[in-house]
């Protein structure tokens, strides 16, 4: 059975819910049949794996009234980073097709592995890990080779560099620009770290190894440390204030629903897992282990599948509770937000999967939190007051609460029952009074209570509390 061809109005109608193989027509009438998309923007652009005259190759599709614009400059991306001599997939063809499509058709690598996977595979990499540096280097040194050639790319990330056993290639030509004179030293700085920004917090300990390894590569002069690290806060500081708009609006990331009655937003790749758990979150609870039932909140731990999740519940106590929630963003809200911050600063805490809030019209009441479950030990249980932590298990608390003073972040209820050690890490839970403050002050003063309250965990006299009291940032 042949697939379908769609025009372009079709392909946006079509929205997220694309009938896959779907074709479209070639300026001859033949087909060219998409067979798996990669990315997905709805009604502005399709990009996947597609037939064409029975050869395999990558297509990208430009389907939005001012689609044009974009297609052109992917191809001004692909022909500069080939005049820099830059790898790159090669470029079969780019046509506007009937229909109100602009198509960009080239080479198929069936064996290519984007840096942002094998990152992935590493499992949250040590700073200066051997295998990690094996897989950023490289992307370093290319882009060491185009800020020489005055190229940079808007859209910066480790998805954009393809490995084809030991070549490295660029793609995303539509995030190219310039081309000729080299860049400045503050433009090459703000490149470069945009993409080291992308890198767990924890890795900006390494930005003077891999500052190195740039200038190694002959990158522009000019680029020094203190002027690289100004440039990685602030992208990261733009990348999670992005990020934490993402999460409860519908996007490629999220899924978002909304009616008089009810918010949910869900991470997309979850939702079909979580579908009978969104349905009914009472029921689930009702089913679940439970964790702890409070006036405030109820959290039970709830198996589906293979997979453990921990639904968590804010409770509304009575009216005056109900009352002065009803305007406010709800915990559920604030823990959704907090949790997603905290894992794009490499701090680890269980995957935030859900969000439900029950709504009248614009006023809020109960809500309702669903995260990956965390198999982890209490430090209550873990630690022993009679002894100084093991070695692997000091650095994660230095590390945990370094990364914690740099980004100003505390969490507000530091019990131990809240710090599990799990995969050689520490993970935080219960975020519901988790903040980054704007200011040093405001930070110094929450981190004050913070650490006391952390160190109630233990006696006084201890020899665990004497070595927190060493080993913490001060106050």
């Amino acid at each position: 059975m042949k697939p379908p061809i769609l025009d372009a109005a079709e392909l946006r109608g079509a929205g997220r819910e694309l009938p896959l193989p779907v074709a479209v027509a070639l300026a001859d009438g033949s087909p060219l049949i998409l067979r798996q998309v990669l990315r997905l923007l709805p009604g502005k652009r399709i990009a996947g794996i597609a037939d064409l005259d029975g050869q395999t190759v990558f297509a990208k599709l430009f389907i939005a009234e001012r689609g044009e614009r974009h297609w052109q400059a992917e191809q001004r991306g692909v022909a500069a980073l080939h005049e820099a001599g830059i790898p790159t997939p090669q470029l079969r063809f780019a046509a506007r097709l009937p229909g109100g499509i602009h198509v960009v058709v080239s080479e198929y690598l069936a064996d290519a592995v984007s840096l942002a996977e094998a990152w992935q595979r590493l499992a949250d990499p040590a700073p200066g890990d051997a295998a990690a540096l094996a897989t950023l280097l490289p992307a370093i040194a290319m882009l060491a080779r185009m800020h020489r050639a005055g190229l940079a790319q808007r859209d910066l990330h480790l998805g954009n560099f393809l490995r084809v056993g030991e070549r490295l290639l660029v793609i995303d030509g539509d995030s190219v620009q310039g081309g000729g004179v080299a860049l400045s030293p503050m433009a090459a700085a703000e490149n470069l770290g945009l993409l080291l920004a992308q890198l767990p917090a924890a890795w900006d300990v390494a930005a003077e190894q891999l500052l190195a390894a740039y200038r190694a590569a002959d990158g522009v002069a000019g680029v020094d440390l203190s002027l690289l690290q100004g440039r990685i806060a602030a992208a990261r500081a733009w990348r999670v204030r992005d990020y934490l708009g993402k999460c409860v609006r519908d996007c490629s990331l999220f899924a978002v629903e909304q009616d008089a009655k009810r918010f949910v937003s869900v991470l997309r790749e979850a939702g079909p897992r979580l579908a009978g758990l969104l349905a009914d979150p009472d029921a689930a609870i009702t089913a679940g282990t439970r964790l702890k039932s409070g006036n405030t909140c109820t959290v039970a731990r709830v198996n589906a599948g293979d997979a453990s999740f921990v639904v968590k519940r804010y409770n509304i106590k009575n009216l005056r509770h109900a009352l002065s929630r009803l305007w406010r963003p709800s915990r559920a809200w604030h823990s959704w937000r907090e949790g997603h911050r905290l894992q794009l600063l490499g701090i680890a805490t269980p995957a935030p999967l859900a969000l439900i809030e029950e709504r009248l019209g614009p006023l809020r009441r109960r809500a309702w939190l669903i995260n990956e479950h965390c198999p982890g030990t209490s430090l209550a249980q873990h630690f022993s007051p009679e002894r100084i932590p093991g070695e692997g298990e000091a650095a994660a608390i230095v590390a945990l609460f370094a990364t914690l003073a740099r980004e100003r972040i505390t969490h507000g209820d530091l019990k131990a029952s809240n710090l599990l050690w799990h995969a050689n890490r520490i993970w935080l839970i219960d975020l519901d009074a988790c903040t980054q403050h704007r200011s040093e002050a405001a930070w110094r003063k929450a981190w004050q209570r913070d650490r006391a309250r952390l160190l109630r965990n233990w006696p006084a006299d201890s020899v665990l509390t004497a070595w927190l009291e060493r080993s913490l940032p001060p106050v």
